[in-house]
């Protein structure tokens, strides 16, 4: 009797133990984040959205950054709504030429194959480039040739139209990369973590163009090579599709995490100023778990 009555109250501790746990709050989950990101020098823009639940947690998130490579998605946007409009097919190609026009005075620059996170394109100039292929290569390897001549196709002005367009008030595409005589006078690509959530919920839910483009783009996203932020510390069977933004001491990460479950959440995280990219990238990889452990 005496061995039942110890096992019964044994048990009852382990379920309370286990099932008594109060699930951490959107305002706690908010301050540890929080919390964390005042240890670090730097400034930091979280905007994480549960598309279930419809919960935000937003930490500067109309502060504006240089946009990096995060650019290059709202350009892949603009491919596929002018595709949809009939200027052109994705599978047509466009000769691949390593000249391009300062927005400052028009000047003829060329892309330095050095500086760049892909370099095959550059043993291929004079050939012919399938439009869909160049979108692949500057999403998933974040190619600024690639970009360059993709930018050039679509008009960056129409790029942030398009964003104004889908509700995205403060992202800025005013060029391509590496236009150093822009880059001096301040004419830089801007977004803040706000818009880019907003464009990647709308995304998520089919709302960009069609059903159809959404699927295509949110395919592509999920091949992207650069994994060492938002996917970095997740389960392997939790999907991203997402496109990251790094140059010197900026640092960026967004889209849209799919849980094997079916549900997802879009998570943007922004930086810069830090002095220390891999203690930067472990912590802001941690932050990205803490959101997982949120949701899931």
């Amino acid at each position: 009797m005496t061995h039942f009555f110890y096992g019964l109250v044994l048990l009852l501790l382990v379920n309370h133990s286990t099932f008594g746990q109060r699930k951490t709050s959107l305002a706690e989950l908010k301050s540890s984040i929080t919390t964390e990101l005042d240890k670090h020098k730097g400034t930091y823009a979280v905007a994480f959205k549960d598309l279930t639940s419809g919960e935000e947690l937003l930490i500067l998130e109309h502060e504006v950054f240089h946009a990096a490579s995060t650019m290059k998605m709202p350009v892949m946007v603009e491919v596929f709504k002018q595709a949809g409009e009939g200027k052109f097919s994705l599978t047509d190609s466009i000769t691949i030429k390593n000249e391009f026009k300062s927005i400052v005075d028009g000047s003829v620059y060329s892309q330095d194959s050095i500086n760049d996170s892909e370099h095959e394109l550059y043993k291929r100039i004079g050939e012919k480039a399938a439009i869909k292929d160049l979108v692949y290569d500057m999403i998933i390897v974040s190619s600024n040739f690639a970009t360059n001549m993709i930018v050039d196709l679509v008009d960056p002005k129409k790029v942030t139209q398009t964003m104004r367009q889908l509700g995205a008030k403060d992202l800025l595409i005013l060029r391509g990369v590496e236009d150093s005589k822009a880059f001096a006078q301040g004419l830089n690509n801007t977004t803040t973590a706000y818009d880019l959530m907003l464009i990647f919920e709308k995304m998520a839910e089919g709302k960009i163009i069609n059903q159809e483009a959404c699927d295509a783009m949110i395919k592509i996203l999920l091949d992207q090579k650069f994994r060492s932020l938002i996917p970095a510390k997740l389960p392997k069977d939790v999907k991203v599709a997402h496109k990251t933004g790094y140059f010197g001491t900026t640092q960026h990460d967004s889209g849209i995490v799919f849980l094997p479950d079916g549900r997802k959440y879009v998570v943007v995280i922004l930086s810069r100023e830090w002095d220390d990219r891999p203690a930067t990238l472990d912590m802001l990889s941690g932050i990205s778990r803490m959101i997982y452990d949120y949701v899931k």
